[in-house]
């Protein structure tokens, strides 16, 4: 018996059917914060330029395949040639390009430093599916529901579905072997009475069998609306728990954020201790954490806005201009392929990461987004700052050295503020912290500088 899950396993994007602030970059990049680190994560990318979307869903279900369905409200009955299944590989290498990162500088010699800024001083002086049975036609007619078109994508038998009544709808599932959890009659009423169609998606074992895959390829799915949303809903009404979702808008004007649900820029350009570079993925998560914490679970927040052109860090390289349309960019010129040499990437895409952890409670209505003319950049970037470890051989040191204890001070309360743990156990981690003047600590410092 197959019951309604949210897409996208964890995404609940809509509903899945299955059985039980520094200078430009010069240190270097250390760790990314990818949506591997977080068990619930989902991920969606969304293309969209005027009224056209082309929105792509990485299937990450875990499970017997024959019990894979996914359920997405869509605008319209989609034709054959706007149904596509996709390269998973692409949404792993824009989530890689996007994710916040850990990066890692260095302090140099402030004797050298010196002589250095003395010297420059001195010189500056398809197929179809089989039709219906007759009675079949006739008791979905009475449902309310019609089967507006079937196809053959890939691995995917798709059906796309209109309805009158939500309890036509529900009944209708149910007769195909799926239960439904509580809440979905009204979810669904809801798309309904906005006049949208059901697009419906299973495993065809036997064609996955022909095409030799072992794993399900995202679905992409391309349409016209002037609504630029996210059905989110239908995944929250069986979901035992807030979920993660990861939303790449690629687009051709600017920055994307959502209309009715605040979008925050996540805290960036902080100084923290040097040894979370051995602990990256907790602190990400904490700090994440928290910051879902301070917003009451009510807000979507902007991980990564950058023009594909280009990348500072780069985490990993700008997408190619092949690579963006596979994923649906429809303006990019075809026959104009410029490589990425670290200067410059493929043309004109804006790629927004909004990040946001939901459930019904605090997100009862779906995304809506707009595109902005903002191009301006931003990055979830988290920085180490080694201190030089040498001897005192000049006073240029011995400053630098006395200015130490304060900036290990404030990159400790840095940490837990921006992550809510307790002081005293980050102190315990970087024993400097509070090095101050007398004799114990003057021997300390003599002891890690020679």
């Amino acid at each position: 018996m197959k019951r309604l899950l949210s897409l996208v396993v964890p995404l609940a994007l809509c509903v899945l059917l299955f059985s039980d602030a520094l200078a430009a970059f010069c240190g270097f990049y250390v760790a990314r914060a990818d949506a591997k680190l977080f068990n619930r994560a989902s991920q969606v990318v969304l293309v969209r330029d005027g009224d056209r979307t082309v929105l792509t869903m990485a299937n990450d279900f875990l499970g017997d395949l024959k019990e894979f369905a996914v359920v997405i409200p869509v605008p319209s009955v989609l034709q054959r040639e706007q149904i596509h299944v996709g390269d998973k590989a692409l949404i792993d290498h824009l989530d890689a390009y996007s994710a916040p990162r850990l990066v890692e500088y260095f302090d140099e010699n402030p004797c050298a430093r010196m002589e250095m800024d003395r010297q420059s001083a001195l010189k500056m002086g398809g197929r179809a599916l089989p039709m219906a049975a007759v009675a079949e036609r006739r008791r979905d007619r009475a449902l309310g529901v019609t089967v507006e078109a079937t196809y053959v994508v890939g691995e995917y038998d798709i059906q796309i579905l209109s309805a009158t009544q939500s309890g036509g709808l529900v009944t209708w599932l149910k007769a195909q072997g799926y239960r439904l959890p509580p809440g979905a009659v009204e979810v669904l009423g809801s798309y309904i009475r906005q006049n949208l169609k059901f697009f419906v998606a299973k495993v065809n074992l036997t064609e996955q069998g022909r095409l030799g895959f072992t794993y399900l390829r995202p679905l992409q799915v391309a349409y016209e609306s002037p609504k630029f949303m996210l059905p989110v809903r239908l995944g929250t009404v069986n979901a035992d728990g807030p979920q993660d979702l990861v939303v790449y808008a690629l687009t051709r004007l600017g920055r994307v954020e959502t209309t009715n649900y605040q979008t925050v820029k996540l805290p960036t350009g902080m100084q923290l201790p040097a040894y979370v570079k051995q602990e990256f993925p907790a602190f990400y998560r904490a700090m994440f954490d928290q910051q879902v914490r301070a917003h009451d679970m009510r807000a979507v927040f902007l991980e990564y806005a950058w023009d594909m052109g280009w990348c500072d860090p780069c985490a990993a390289d700008p997408l190619s201009a092949s690579q963006l349309r596979a994923l649906g960019v429809f303006w990019l010129d075809a026959d104009r392929e410029v490589p990425f040499r670290g200067s410059g990437g493929a043309s004109n895409v804006l790629v927004t990461r909004l990040h946001v952890r939901y459930d019904a409670a605090h997100f009862p209505d779906d995304l809506v987004f707009q595109q902005t003319a903002d191009r301006s950049n931003f990055q979830g970037r988290y920085v180490l700052q080694h201190h030089w470890t040498g001897p005192e051989t000049c006073e240029a040191a011995r400053q630098y050295r006395s200015t130490l204890p304060a900036r290990f001070e404030r990159e400790a309360q840095t940490l837990a503020s921006l992550t809510g743990w307790a002081m005293e156990d980050v102190t315990k981690r970087m024993p400097y912290a509070h090095m101050g003047t007398s004799p114990d600590d003057r021997r300390w410092w003599e002891r890690i500088w020679k």
